[in-house]
């Protein structure tokens, strides 16, 4: 089975398995939890060099407190709780997104989190929080703005190396392979620029019920793909046998 080098993943659909089972939506948050630590370590099992997961965008400040402070509550339960798995697996944690409106306590042991594990290199998980990829995309902008009117770019040497560079995930390779839950179909502000030539996964399950047997499906289908990145198939075959 061919395996997606980075894998990104739109966890969505707690809310509605609390709601299909007459649970409060924290329950299904919290059951959600426990299968990002599952997927976590089969994507790894798996040799999945990036696993980038989407756990709290820009536009959920505006859910209602209690909602949030749960999220945040258990985000916090689960970096603390999970530290001994990600060194003992050899994860690097990583974070992209506005991590400065997170609370004060989440951001400590976010950042600790990422320093302890900052030596490891079986795989680079990375958390999407208080993430928005217009926010992203901006901010890359006004970065190379601002570079360009102090003297230190050239604004024609702006290319998509040198953008790419600006962005958060800077280092990174981009997603190979999306795949989102609980039957949207869409990518929700999520990784716009990097998302150009990924292969998209929509699945009718819901988070929660997300196991390793709907990722192997979903890698499977992956492993169908013919990624031709806008050339023919004759040609990428062709660069396959170089």
């Amino acid at each position: 089975m061919r395996i997606p080098r980075h894998l990104a993943i739109i966890m969505d659909g707690n809310g509605r398995w609390a709601e299909q089972r007459s649970l409060p939506r924290a329950l299904g948050h919290h059951h959600g939890v426990e299968t990002a630590k599952i997927i976590i370590e089969e994507a790894r099992r798996l040799g999945i060099s990036y696993l980038t997961l989407y756990a709290f965008s820009s536009e959920n400040w505006g859910r209602p407190d209690e909602e949030v402070g749960s999220l945040m509550s258990l985000l916090n339960t689960f970096l603390e709780r999970e530290l001994e798995t990600l060194l003992a697996h050899r994860i690097r944690l990583n974070v992209i997104g506005s991590i400065d409106r997170l609370p004060e306590v989440v951001r400590g042991t976010l950042l600790r989190t990422m320093e302890r594990t900052a030596g490891n290199n079986d795989m680079v998980l990375t958390l999407a929080l208080s993430y928005g990829a217009r926010d992203e995309i901006l901010s890359a902008v006004r970065t190379l703005v601002d570079e360009a009117m102090h003297g230190r770019l050239d604004p024609a040497c702006i290319d998509e190396e040198c953008f790419s560079g600006a962005l958060q995930t800077s280092g990174m390779p981009d997603p190979d392979y999306l795949i989102r839950t609980s039957g949207e179909i869409r990518i929700s502000n999520f990784l716009l620029w990097q998302m150009a030539y990924a292969e998209i996964y929509f699945t009718p399950v819901l988070w929660p019920d997300f196991s390793p047997a709907h990722l192997h499906e979903a890698l499977a289908e992956f492993s169908r793909r013919e990624r031709r990145y806008g050339l023919t198939a004759d040609q990428t075959q062709d660069d396959d046998n170089d």
